[in-house]
C-alpha cells in the first residue's frame, strides 16, 4: 500500500501554479534560450506546469445568503489563470517557494510571477497563434 498520495491528490490554491523545475537552466525544452546574464543572476527560471490553482477569487454577484430559495451558489467565483498543465513557464525565481513531495522537488509560483508561457499548439485550441 502506498502511504504517499499521488500528485493527483495535490490541490493548488488560489492564483498559484505548481511547477516542476527544468534541469537545463540555459535552454528550455521549448527551445527558449535564456541570456547568460539572466541565468547567472538566477532571477529567471523555467519549469513545466504540473498543477494550476482555481484562479483569482472574486465576489459572486449572484450570491445572496438571505435568499435561501436561490440555490446553493457560492459567495466566491474564480477567474481562471492563463497557465495550463503542460505549459513551459518562464518565471521569477525569487517569488517561488520550493517544496518536496514524494521525493521530487517542485516550486509553487504565484501566477503574477510568471513572465511567459510556452504552450504546444493543440487542435482544440481555436484561435491559437
Amino acid at each position: 500500500m502506498d502511504l504517499m498520495p499521488s500528485l493527483d491528490a495535490v490541490h493548488v490554491v488560489g492564483d498559484r501554479v505548481l511547477v516542476r523545475p527544468s534541469d537545463d537552466a540555459d535552454r528550455s525544452s521549448g527551445g527558449l534560450y535564456l541570456p547568460a546574464g539572466v541565468t547567472s543572476k538566477e532571477t529567471v527560471q523555467t519549469g513545466r506546469v504540473v498543477r494550476v490553482g482555481p484562479g483569482h477569487a472574486v465576489p459572486n454577484p449572484d450570491y445572496s445568503a438571505s435568499e435561501a430559495w436561490t440555490g446553493e451558489d457560492s459567495p466566491v467565483r474564480y477567474l481562471p489563470l492563463q497557465a495550463r498543465v503542460g505549459d513551459l513557464a518562464l518565471f521569477l525565481r525569487k517569488e517561488a517557494v520550493e517544496v518536496e513531495y514524494d521525493g521530487q522537488s517542485y516550486l509553487i509560483v504565484p501566477h503574477g510571477a510568471i513572465l511567459a508561457l510556452v504552450r504546444p499548439k493543440h487542435p482544440e485550441d481555436e484561435g491559437y497563434h
